[in-house]
């Protein structure tokens, strides 16, 4: 049994989603999991877990900065344990573009760093039109339209494969 921190940052929810299924895998599995955002990762104490893990959206095509600064004040300690990172964006709805290796937002995010996550997935995301502001609405209306996406206005897309987000989990119960 493993004490496991999951660290996430989300623009509209659909991460803490994604890390609720893979809380849900690893308990099954007789794990301690703690889920924390980003914005209160100061008042937890890094060393008392044995595996830490990453979930991060994207919304304009980049993650949040606090993920990036995470990231390089904690490397070390990353790199001292067992870890893993996973990106939620759009984007990955595209079969060419929902692989480590073949998303370009998760490529760019790799290079902007140098902490080598031990374990690496992406999750195509959700557009939920309607709980959008207008300006945000149009935004990625535009962009979907741009590439070929959903426009309605007044629907909700759900792209996640959660099949693989429980492979994903599985494979964190394994590092």
């Amino acid at each position: 049994m493993a004490n496991i921190l999951i660290i996430y940052s989300t623009t509209d929810g659909h991460t803490v989603e994604i890390c609720r299924r893979i809380i849900r895998v690893l308990e099954h599995k007789g794990h301690l999991v703690s889920l924390v955002s980003i914005n209160d990762i100061s008042q937890v104490d890094l060393t008392a877990f044995d595996k830490i893990v990453i979930g991060a959206s994207i919304r304009y095509g980049k993650h949040s900065p606090k993920i990036v600064e995470f990231i390089r004040q904690h490397q070390p300690l990353l790199d001292s344990k067992p870890n893993g990172f996973f990106s939620v964006n759009v984007v990955a709805r595209k079969p060419e573009k929902c692989q480590p290796d073949t998303n370009p937002y998760l490529k760019k995010f790799l290079k902007k760093i140098t902490w080598k996550p031990k374990l690496l997935a992406v999750f195509a995301g959700k557009l939920d039109y309607p709980r959008y502001t207008p300006f945000d609405r149009f935004m990625i209306r535009l962009i979907m339209k741009i590439t070929k996406g959903p426009t309605d206005a007044t629907a909700v897309f759900e792209f996640t494969d959660w099949q693989k987000v429980e492979e994903f989990a599985n494979l964190i119960d394994t590092l």
